[in-house]
């Protein structure tokens, strides 16, 4: 498998203040095939402007990236934009609420809503991309199988996270296997659990730190070989998640160097 068989995408959340100009260039020349845009308040296009979204494309395509998905509500009205502009995925991530009565409650409520939507992805043709997330959401890959289980994976598909995963303890081929009859998207990120008090405190508290590619719990090149030996073809989106707020641009360009290089060496 080449390079040529994955789409690289960037979540485009930490560069909210620059111009979609200014963005489309910036992303262009990191040596991404696209973006996956936050659709939401406060950045360069919001929820209430989903009408625009065509344009948006256009303006990207006018750099030659594409809009692979975007993070958003599953309004109505926000899946008609996506379908009107062509793009393909709406990510969300299902939150488990304590007054919802626990863990399996909000997983029924959240099931729940998943069905409700299901109208809208037939309507529109978008589907919606599922995502785990440490803390009071679908932790793992197990949880995020489970949350999905019966549901048309055209519709409803699995957005497997690296560093999500491997902050549950999963290994990355376990998790991606786990997942992969429902999987639509793979995000690269990375993560650890670092100590946020010394061990004179009472009681110890850690907390995840977002990292890059090479340093953290998830083994991308792992993901990645496993990927390839599955036959993946699809979009990786590095999400540009990082701790050092300050040194995003640097990561991020040292991120996809690398996530390029783990595809390219199992050619």
């Amino acid at each position: 498998m080449s390079t040529q068989s994955i789409s690289f995408s960037v979540f485009t959340k930490p560069w909210k203040s620059l111009s979609v100009w200014d963005l489309c260039t910036y992303i262009k020349g990191m040596g991404f095939d696209g973006v996956e845009f936050p659709l939401r308040d406060g950045f360069q296009l919001e929820p209430s402007q989903a009408a625009q979204l065509p344009r948006l494309v256009q303006q990207f395509a006018d750099h030659g990236l594409k809009i692979f998905s975007v993070a958003s509500s599953t309004d109505e009205h926000i899946f008609a934009a996506c379908a009107e502009a062509g793009i393909p995925t709406l990510r969300v991530m299902p939150a488990i609420k304590h007054e919802h009565g626990g863990y399996l409650a909000s997983e029924r409520i959240a099931r729940e809503q998943l069905e409700s939507i299901l109208p809208l992805c037939e309507k529109y043709g978008v589907q919606v991309g599922v995502q785990q997330h440490y803390g009071n959401y679908v932790v793992d890959s197990m949880g995020l199988k489970h949350l999905l289980q019966g549901f048309d994976p055209k519709a409803i598909g699995a957005i497997w996270d690296a560093a999500h995963d491997a902050l549950a303890g999963q290994q990355p081929e376990h998790g991606l296997d786990i997942v992969w009859e429902h999987l639509c998207m793979v995000n690269f990120k990375n993560a650890f659990y670092r100590r946020m008090n010394g061990p004179e405190a009472e009681l110890a508290e850690w907390k995840p730190y977002f990292t890059s590619g090479r340093q953290g719990l998830a083994s991308w090149p792992r993901a990645a070989a496993y990927l390839q030996k599955r036959g993946f073809q699809g979009v990786v989106c590095l999400t540009a998640e990082y701790r050092d707020e300050h040194g995003v641009d640097r990561l991020i360009k040292e991120d996809i160097a690398f996530a390029k290089s783990l595809f390219e060496n199992q050619a």
